[in-house]
């Protein structure tokens, strides 16, 4: 969420017709708990302060955490409040934060969601449907990292992770290790059933690290899954560079949901198509046949196909549909001007 409010900034700077005046928490992940509660504290005075300085013709929060101020403000703003929400800032399952956020859908005159699945999520939480609009998340093109030719990267991935690729093809899965995102369940159930020449590049870290790690042991192609835990950005981007195909297995958690997928974009601009679960905010990011292919959570054997059927058919023409697609749909210099015509519309009601 913070990466891709900053990025949202940067593209609202470049336009010469908005102003921005930016109320920002700046801080490492140390203690990032207690720091989020002072700074929402800061915030009962610091929009109320700003307001009447900047003047602005509405308020926007980056997310339902920070949203989740307005219920305690004395006296109602006298502007529209607008807020972004992304995911698991609606679907947290905490009994208290869930029977909080109607109070906090009820003060908001406009919401953007990052996916239809996470809308419908702010929906059944008591969100009037009228002020909500589902846009989804934009990709900064213009940082794009530069990627090192294929060949040499897969140089300096032998050398760091200590590993021959040979003439493999290579999976590649980067993000948090959290449930839902279906590490694990990928390595006992597909990976075994996938019968193309590959190597599973597991990219990340977080809760569910220990438990991937032990599923890698009891594979009998241990071998072919690395894990290599969080990696600098120069080993990340030989990771993109080398990867034939980006995978993202997601299973159904229970008060979980992915709410966009932007790990997705990152590997579709690299040219790295993507097969993933068709679930949630996953169905507005891959588009099937022109940046990857949805197939139906845990189901081992169609995931397995489909990755082989990519890998022995289509792949080059799939590549290069990817790049183009996310860099013409996705970059921010696009995707922002929808979000400034629901400002503006939300500012005329």
């Amino acid at each position: 969420m913070q990466n891709v409010s900053v990025q949202m900034i940067e593209a609202v700077k470049r336009r010469q017709d908005v102003e921005l005046y930016t109320i920002i928490m700046h801080s490492s992940w140390r203690f990032i708990g207690i720091k989020t509660f002072f700074f929402l504290v800061t915030l009962l005075w610091r929009i109320p302060l700003g307001i009447r300085q900047f003047r602005p013709d509405i308020v926007l929060f980056s997310s339902m955490v920070t949203a989740g101020v307005l219920p305690f403000f004395l006296r109602k703003l006298p502007i529209p409040c607008l807020s972004i929400n992304h995911g698991q800032d609606v679907t947290l399952p905490v009994r208290i934060y869930q029977w909080y956020l109607p109070s906090v859908f009820k003060k908001l005159s406009g919401v953007i969601s990052v996916s239809t699945a996470t809308r419908e999520a702010s929906i059944k939480r008591g969100m009037n449907p009228e002020i909500g609009i589902a846009l989804p998340n934009g990709f900064n093109a213009r940082e794009i990292r530069k990627l090192p030719p294929k060949d040499e990267a897969l140089k300096i991935l032998e050398k760091s992770l200590n590993v021959s690729f040979g003439d493999s093809k290579i999976l590649l899965t980067v993000g948090r290790q959290v449930k839902r995102k279906g590490h694990e369940w990928f390595i006992e159930n597909v990976f075994e059933n996938i019968t193309a020449d590959v190597f599973y590049l597991v990219v990340g870290d977080g809760p569910e690290f220990g438990n991937i790690i032990t599923a890698r042991e009891r594979s009998a192609h241990k071998d072919r899954i690395i894990t290599t835990g969080k990696l600098s950005s120069e080993l990340l981007s030989a990771c993109y560079a080398a990867a034939d195909l980006f995978i993202m297995p997601n299973i159904p958690v229970e008060g979980d949901m992915e709410g966009f997928g932007i790990v997705l974009l990152e590997a579709n601009s690299a040219g790295v198509p993507a097969i993933a679960s068709d679930l949630e905010g996953i169905r507005d990011v891959i588009k099937p046949g022109v940046n990857g292919y949805r197939v139906t959570p845990l189901e081992p054997m169609e995931f397995a196909r489909k990755i082989d059927d990519v890998l022995k058919s289509s792949l080059q023409e799939l590549s290069e549909s990817s790049s183009n697609y996310v860099l013409n749909t996705f970059n921010w210099d696009i995707v922002i001007e929808r979000y400034i015509d629901f400002f503006k519309s939300t500012k005329t009601r």
